[in-house]
């Protein structure tokens, strides 16, 4: 079976639940589709979990891109010539993302030893920026937000990076031709898209939209693709 969630965001005990609701076994494929850090409680604990899954599969959001473009930089020895090569934009980066919920990854992986900290950016760097699955008939586009100035012939391989983890989709808009084609996609919290404006998974126009808000007290969403099912975990208080 293959599953779906997105935007974990160092929600580990929710994310653990969620594993025990779906049954993972070693036998299934679960994709991340990114924000696996920041804001939450227990961040690094997450991707160190996931790092030890050789059946899950993350897909880079914004804010592990941040953390990785940061984190590179802080993780190397302090010395005159490493601070001398720091610019004004490497500070702004820093100020940025840690204002946006960066500062507890920050402080947990600095709390970590060298050897860790290389291996939690290495797994943050080898994260894809988008799957193309196809199942049953049906095939899945994953990114992290969306396909932004969405082309139906353009190739998933042309599309920049931040058109793929910053921008948000269009989610009035079906975006490919094909009926049995969908966009499958976090960053974008379901309450500001459903009229409903419930912390549930959306699905109209072809999309699935996956981010349930659970770091802000909404659910933790799991998406089988084989056969449309979902799963929820309350936030934690929530």
């Amino acid at each position: 079976m293959i599953y779906v969630v997105s935007d974990p965001h160092g929600c580990l005990a929710e994310f653990k639940q969620l594993l025990k609701e779906i049954r993972f076994c070693d036998e299934d494929e679960l994709y991340i589709l990114g924000d696996m850090v920041d804001r939450g409680p227990e961040p690094v604990k997450l991707v160190q979990l996931l790092m030890m899954y050789g059946n899950i599969y993350p897909v880079l959001g914004n804010h592990d891109y941040m953390a990785l473009k940061v984190l590179s930089k802080l993780n190397l020895e302090i010395t005159e010539e490493s601070l001398a090569k720091l610019t004004s934009d490497d500070l702004m980066d820093y100020l940025y993302w840690t204002q946006d919920g960066g500062d507890i990854t920050a402080r947990q992986f600095t709390a970590l030893d060298r050897e860790n900290r290389e291996e939690f950016l290495d797994y943050l760097g080898e994260c894809s920026f988008y799957e193309d699955i196809r199942l049953n008939g049906r095939r899945y586009i994953l990114t992290h937000a969306g396909l932004d100035h969405f082309e139906n012939d353009r190739a998933l391989d042309d599309y920049e990076l931040a058109e793929l983890i910053f921008a948000r989709a269009d989610y009035t808009q079906r975006y490919f031709i094909e009926k049995n084609t969908y966009l499958v996609t976090g960053h974008t919290p379901t309450r500001t898209i459903r009229l409903d404006q419930k912390d549930l998974i959306y699905q109209e126009n072809g999309h699935i939209a996956l981010d349930c808000d659970c770091v802000y007290g909404g659910k933790l969403a799991a998406f089988r693709l084989d056969d449309h099912k979902v799963w929820y975990v309350d936030a934690l208080g929530g």
